[in-house]
């Protein structure tokens, strides 16, 4: 994505204040706050794959520090700007990002209920993020985490009923149900194995 390839025009803004009516002067964002929010929206894009939410709340929260005056309806303005201008771009694909993260995360052996939430506060659509999830297998994951934390079928050393308790909290806590838990911690190192070759 590069920048010489970018032709967007963003609402004007007048450049007088004197000419812009009294009652719009804290609502219409100024030419220089246009230009940094375009700026800022594709410096932040070219680094990394974000979602509607993502992008609004951080050219909010980097426009209340750059402009110490900036108004509520000022903030709503360059935000639709950005957003506006990231589609344009088809920079943002909430699609995209949640398959995205959804697949690192199964491979970094989170379940589905955690991937869920993290979409969720992401501010990816249930729908969207159901659908990045329906192809997901815990089991997977589960096994991938196990290997991770020396679990189950990785485990060093003998089990008893604390380490048991332990192992199956961690599996609880991460998302994972009893039922997937428990059948990683009873699997041998070469079914988990043969799991993990797909």
């Amino acid at each position: 994505m590069g920048s010489a390839a970018i032709l967007i025009e963003f609402p004007k803004a007048r450049a007088r204040p004197s000419e812009v009516p009294e009652e719009d002067q804290g609502s219409v964002p100024t030419p220089r706050m246009l230009a940094w929010t375009r700026n800022a929206t594709l410096s932040r894009l070219e680094r990394r794959m974000m979602t509607e939410k993502e992008l609004s709340e951080a050219i909010v929260k980097k426009a209340k520090a750059k402009f110490e005056d900036i108004t509520g309806d000022q903030l709503r303005a360059i935000s639709a700007a950005a957003v506006a201008l990231a589609y344009e771009q088809k920079a943002l694909d909430d699609g995209a990002y949640a398959r995205q993260k959804t697949d690192a995360a199964v491979r970094n052996g989170k379940s589905k209920r955690f991937i869920a939430q993290t979409l969720s506060a992401k501010g990816v659509d249930t729908d969207v993020a159901a659908s990045a999830l329906k192809d997901t297998d815990d089991l997977y994951a589960a096994v991938v985490f196990a290997r991770k934390r020396a679990f189950g079928p990785y485990r060093r050393g003998e089990v008893d009923d604390k380490r048991r308790a332990k192992e199956l909290s961690a599996f609880a806590r991460n998302g994972f149900g009893f039922t997937i838990g428990n059948a990683v911690f009873e699997m041998s190192a070469d079914e988990a194995d043969a799991i993990l070759a797909g």
